[in-house]
């Protein structure tokens, strides 16, 4: 489905079914019941962002810390392969929704409800800001604990109240430290109004890194030979540009025609890099645009040329990458590739990567214009927040970069 269809859909029908869930909800817990001591069996919710699966994985590693549970994850289909790339939870725990239609979101939400019982789901937190669909599947999973951001005061999220722990979302600190802030509720033993009243440091963040061996770093290097067949790992510096934003937020995009000129500024002034554009198989098409615009063997269309889990290969043995805020600044956040990453109708104080990244951020006094409250759906139509990034600037600070390998530096 498009994603305004998501929307709307998530706001007409959402919100009396929450109001209705929250009825029975409120009926059901009258009766008696007996809740487990602490929470094993937990599951996550994560449908619409495939970056965010790797934001919450320091809160999923303490979970697994603090109360050693066994961790289930649901998502959306197409977004499941970002949870292969740390592999914290098992194959078999996620549960993934189809988004195609109307049907089979329907159809998967029913599969889903008999899922969580037979997994014994005890305790379930929702990740998302704010979703009614979310909200639902939190309500009516059976599981006994129910975590979530909750509204209170803030007017137009209402979601019904079928959490058993309300916590309060907190759009001045990192995404990750409020995933942190979820997780914190389940250790405190007192009631809260709201949850979670901890500190959060920034150790509390740190992500893990994936460990490439040799003779995958080595197939990678086949595979660009094979689009470069005059490629040297000796001689050659391979980077990254991700010139692609999700169909969610297309205003993130920095201009193609900023990408081909400073590609042409790089190229000319360093004969030993090469470009690759990375991407999905749907988004050859669209990428092919700058290397037709150059004309030069040295900068590649790599869209869907590689799978989802070979990734990490290509990030391992890169320079670095030059991307917009979107997945892949996330998922080079496992391995020790730098990313510079833009940004715009978001700000990098609250999606920044976990990475070793360098934000490009112009910081408009309208920046940023998406959040929990509008459900990032933004009135704006022209991103002079991402157009005010000159190519000038960006190539000055990829310089210190472009003038001396990585990999000589260590």
């Amino acid at each position: 489905m498009h994603v305004d269809t998501m929307r709307n859909v998530d706001y007409w029908v959402g919100i009396p079914l929450c109001f209705v869930g929250t009825l029975i909800q409120k009926s059901l817990s009258w009766l008696p019941s007996q809740m487990t001591k602490t929470p094993s069996n937990i599951l996550l919710i994560e449908l619409s962002e495939m970056g965010s699966t790797i934001l919450v994985d320091p809160a999923m590693q303490k979970l697994k810390r603090e109360l050693n549970a066994n961790l289930h994850f649901v998502i959306f289909k197409k977004n499941k392969p970002s949870l292969d790339l740390l592999k914290t939870v098992q194959e078999e725990n996620i549960f993934a929704i189809r988004e195609e239609s109307l049907f089979s979101l329907v159809a998967d939400t029913i599969r889903f409800l008999f899922w969580t019982r037979a997994k014994q789901i005890d305790t379930v937190i929702d990740l998302e800001l704010f979703s009614r669909f979310t909200a639902l599947l939190s309500g009516f999973s059976g599981a006994q604990r129910k975590v979530g951001f909750h509204a209170f005061y803030n007017e137009g999220l209402y979601r019904g109240s079928m959490l058993t722990h309300e916590v309060a979302y907190n759009p001045h600190q990192h995404i990750s430290k409020n995933f942190i802030a979820l997780v914190n509720s389940l250790l405190i033993n007192s009631h809260q109004i709201p949850y979670s009243k901890t500190a959060i440091g920034d150790e509390e963040i740190v992500l893990n890194k994936v460990s490439v061996p040799p003779e995958e770093q080595y197939k990678m290097r086949q595979k660009i030979a094979d689009q470069y067949p005059l490629y040297d790992s000796n001689y050659h510096h391979i980077v990254l540009f991700n010139a692609n934003a999700s169909d969610m937020m297309p205003l993130r995009r920095w201009d193609q025609k900023n990408y081909i000129h400073l590609a042409k500024r790089i190229l000319d002034a360093h004969p030993e890099i090469i470009i690759l554009l990375t991407g999905a198989p749907a988004e050859f098409e669209g990428l092919q645009n700058i290397p037709d615009a150059l004309q030069s063997d040295r900068c590649i269309n790599f869209a869907g040329k590689i799978a989802f889990s070979e990734l990490v290969a290509l990030y391992e043995i890169s320079e670095f990458m030059l991307t917009n805020d979107s997945g892949p600044g996330h998922f080079s956040a496992v391995t020790s590739m730098p990313s510079f990453v833009f940004f715009g109708p978001e700000t990098p104080k609250l999606y920044g990567s976990l990475g070793i990244t360098t934000p490009i951020y112009a910081g408009l006094a309208c920046s940023p214009c998406v959040s929990a409250t509008n459900h990032r759906k933004s009135a704006c139509n022209d991103n002079i927040c991402m157009q005010a990034i000159g190519v000038d600037a960006v190539y000055s600070l990829l310089q210190p970069s472009l003038l001396k390998s990585r990999f000589e530096q260590v």
